[in-house]
């Protein structure tokens, strides 16, 4: 069995970049977007308490900090994990992105 899930990670990880521009998409473009609409129209709020406070502070450029420092931090976080396992990253990315984007999606419905 861990064979067939070496040669699993191994394949994922021929397509990092990939990954990478899904996760950008998702994650840094989808989130946020959807997420800057949803408190621009009143229909959303920040449920991130980290988010929310820097919402509260600094107004929108502190949410879009935000993202901006957790993409590099995870960007760092790939570069120092080893082969072939650093997929994992991008792929974390890639779920979040998608399942928190679908979500605010649904709200701004």
């Amino acid at each position: 069995m861990t064979d067939g899930l070496d040669a699993a990670v191994r394949r994922l990880a021929t397509h990092q970049r990939a990954w990478w521009l899904i996760a950008l998409a998702s994650y840094g473009v989808g989130d946020l977007a959807t997420t800057l609409v949803g408190l621009a129209t009143g229909r959303g709020s920040e449920a991130g308490p980290l988010a929310a406070s820097l919402l509260g502070r600094f107004g929108l450029p502190g949410i879009i900090l935000l993202k901006l420092v957790s993409l590099l931090v995870f960007y760092l976080l790939w570069v120092l994990a080893p082969e072939p396992g650093r997929v994992a990253v991008p792929l974390a990315l890639v779920a979040v992105g998608v399942g928190v984007t679908v979500l605010n999606l649904w709200v701004l419905l």
